[in-house]
């Protein structure tokens, strides 16, 4: 099977679990990558994708609306704003909030499943509610693959635990095995 996209949904301890995931992703896992992390509305414009870029060679970027995606890029969801997946780009939707967030992962990830269906690869990381279970679940249910990261390992482990308790993930790892995962999937 070949993959067209990759999409990421995290929260609290966002931050390092992203940058640890992109710093050991193989140059050969070369599908566009959507990360919508919640952060605070007043985040710096940016700030998230200098930080980001110092852990991966791939584009990092805070898409505009209608973004064309790109092989080996990074898109983060901007602040305030639900990131939509349709057919090689991105939308940006100021929506309603869902389930308290703008930027929402269910949002992403059911956009990504029924734009590209078993073309998806999914991965929910480490959070402290239950956005995204819901989202994984319409990815694994189109045929796409399910990631989650071990609750375990997670800084807070809401969000892993409800997307296990929402699906049958492909897979339960420790963050440090997931590159290993995708790129087993996309290489």
């Amino acid at each position: 099977m070949e993959y067209d996209i990759i999409v990421i949904g995290t929260s609290w301890g966002g931050l390092s679990a992203v940058s640890t995931l992109l710093a050991g992703l193989d140059d050969a896992v070369r599908q566009p990558i959507v990360v919508v992390q919640h952060r605070s509305v007043d985040s710096e414009e940016g700030a998230l994708a200098r930080l980001l870029s110092h852990h991966t060679s791939r584009v990092v970027c805070d898409p505009n609306d209608k973004t064309e995606l790109e092989p080996n890029h990074v898109y983060l969801g901007p602040s305030d704003y639900h990131v939509l997946v349709e057919h090689g780009r991105v939308a940006l939707s100021t929506d309603e909030p869902v389930r308290f967030a703008r930027p929402s992962i269910d949002v992403l990830f059911e956009s990504a499943a029924d734009a590209y269906g078993e073309r998806a690869i999914g991965i929910v990381l480490t959070g402290a509610n239950d956005d995204g279970a819901r989202g994984l679940a319409r990815i694994k249910e189109l045929g796409g693959v399910a990631i989650v990261q071990d609750p375990g390992t997670s800084e807070r482990r809401t969000m892993p635990d409800a997307a296990i308790a929402a699906t049958n993930a492909d897979a339960i790892l420790g963050l440090d095995e997931i590159p290993k995962f995708v790129y087993g999937l996309c290489a």
